[in-house]
């Protein structure tokens, strides 16, 4: 059976899967190296993907989070990585490995690898948010990625809020920058019950509202689907959240509204992967 490579390039880590069929076989990770970026995070892309490849492979799908020219594989601007401001990764990624290669903002290949994999089956207009390093966004209309002029719908993260952007206070931002802590370590403390964390979850909860306010005021979905690693956290915002969202001008938007966890594995990889169908 024919192999195809999924990537997940994040602001952090570089996850990639080796499908066959709709199963991921082989998994590697790697550090993006993000600060250094450059050369040296494509080499650690190159890499990966290097470990990954099978003489059966015949396609590689990448997700960056970025815009990008999905026709040219230009990848432009990517935020959480040094120097990759204009990248021809397309390119570069098919004349190292003689494979076709195919690449979408990571957020669209997420709400993608919901629709075809996950929990967004059930709903023909939904949107999918990644919260992590930063927060990327992907619209499904009427059961399809949404089609946009320059890969930049869904970006919801960017919108102003406060004194800066929503991702810095929606992504790993907020708590480094408020708390000089880890998402990761305050929903451990929190699930121990310790009171602080529960108190910095509760005013995550309340920034996350104003992301969800922002989404159904723009495209009035059925359902948000969360994915990324402060989604696992989501029973331990939510109810502030919630609290948030009653003061909505539309509450029966709200009341109909879906908000849930992707419960894949490497929802990324695989919609990734999906980009090569």
């Amino acid at each position: 059976m024919k192999h195809i490579i999924g990537i997940d390039l994040g602001g952090t880590t570089i996850k990639g899967g080796l499908i066959e069929g709709q199963h991921i076989i082989k998994e590697e990770v790697a550090d993006t190296r993000a600060s250094e970026g450059g050369e040296i995070t494509l080499n650690a892309l190159k890499n990966v993907i290097r470990k990954l490849k099978t003489d059966k492979t015949v396609a590689i799908g990448i997700g960056v989070p970025s815009v990008v020219d999905r026709e040219k594989g230009i990848v432009y601007h990517v935020q959480n990585i040094k120097d990759w401001d204009e990248v021809h990764l397309k390119f570069l990624l098919e004349e190292e490995f003689n494979l076709p290669v195919h690449i979408d903002n990571d957020a669209n290949c997420f709400v993608k690898g919901e629709r075809i994999y996950g929990l967004g089956q059930q709903f023909e207009n939904f949107v999918g948010i990644t919260l992590g390093t930063g927060v990327g966004g992907g619209i499904i209309q009427k059961g399809n990625l949404l089609s946009d002029a320059n890969c930049g719908s869904g970006e919801f993260g960017e919108i102003p809020y406060l004194d800066g952007i929503l991702e810095q206070q929606c992504g790993s931002f907020f708590f480094v920058n408020n708390y000089d802590t880890t998402g990761y370590e305050v929903a451990q403390k929190a699930e121990q019950g310790d009171k602080k964390a529960l108190e910095i979850m509760r005013e995550y909860g309340k920034h996350i509202a104003v992301l969800v306010k922002m989404i159904v005021l723009t495209v009035d979905p059925q359902a948000i689907i969360f994915g990324g690693a402060i989604a696992n956290s989501l029973p331990l915002f939510e109810e502030s959240m919630y609290e948030h969202l009653v003061s909505f001008p539309f509450p029966n938007s709200i009341k109909k509204l879906k908000i849930l966890k992707s419960e894949l594995n490497n929802p990324g990889i695989l919609g990734a992967a999906a980009l090569c169908y």
